[in-house]
């Protein structure tokens, strides 16, 4: 059999990084095409061989390789309400979303509808050099998801600490990530076993990919594998707001 050929080069890192250097739309419009070859297109073909592997984690999630609307983020970056105004983002990442989620933009960002879909758990790919992650959850819910969050949690510890405390998902991801509230949200007993988790913000595992992990034939299957584990989850949150999963 033919040797399976990797998606990502050192001149995808190379462009990301020359980007970050160059962030500016003279720049980007006269390399373009480097982008097309080395960034997008890879990442589009990549996410689209990683649909029916994650169908097989659960049928409800998608990985959509359309170039405009789909899993992944377009590298342009809404500047209407930031500090910052470089007009591009110096890395790309993909969300795998639930079928059931609307894609409606809320938050200030136009990034294709995905900040809609952030109100249901879905999995996510960050590629950036030195700093590349994958992982799970829910970012930034709105407040009537966060409220439904944390009922869940008073009520059904014991399947949280199941989803999140076992040595598999522990050993991959360590301690969530994401804000947390500095006190204890209105409503809520200080003295409860899982008051940390009562008070975050943000329901989400990490896990970091090196530079080299990209440069791998068998990037999917790494991707998948940890998915996998960040599965238990997405499986406890999709009960929180009742998908199905």
């Amino acid at each position: 059999m033919p040797k399976a050929t990797p998606y990502f080069s050192p001149a995808s890192f190379a462009f990301l990084r020359a980007l970050a250097a160059n962030n500016s739309r003279e720049w980007f419009t006269a390399n373009k095409g480097e982008y097309e070859q080395q960034v997008k297109l890879p990442f589009l073909r990549l996410i689209a061989d990683l649909d029916a592997p994650l169908k097989a984690i659960s049928p409800h999630y998608v990985a959509n390789p359309k170039p405009v609307g789909g899993s992944m983020f377009r590298i342009h970056r809404d500047t209407r309400f930031a500090a910052d105004k470089t007009p591009y983002k110096p890395w790309a990442g993909a969300s795998f979303y639930h079928q059931a989620t609307r894609a409606v933009t809320r938050g200030g960002d136009a990034d294709q509808g995905t900040m809609g879909r952030l109100d249901a758990p879905g999995f996510y790919l960050h590629m950036k050099p030195g700093d590349s992650f994958l992982g799970g959850g829910i970012w930034h819910p709105q407040p009537e998801t966060l409220k439904r969050i944390r009922a869940y949690l008073v009520n059904n510890p014991a399947s949280w600490k199941k989803a999140t405390r076992s040595a598999a998902f522990q050993k991959a991801f360590g301690e969530l990530s994401g804000e947390s509230a500095k006190r204890v949200p209105l409503g809520y007993d200080a003295a409860h076993e899982l008051i940390e988790d009562i008070k975050r913000k943000d329901y989400i595992c990490a896990a970091s990919l090196s530079d080299e992990a990209f440069h791998e034939a068998d990037l999917p299957k790494l991707i998948i594998q940890q998915y996998k584990l960040a599965s238990p989850l997405i499986d406890w949150l999709c009960g929180a707001l009742d998908l199905d999963y």
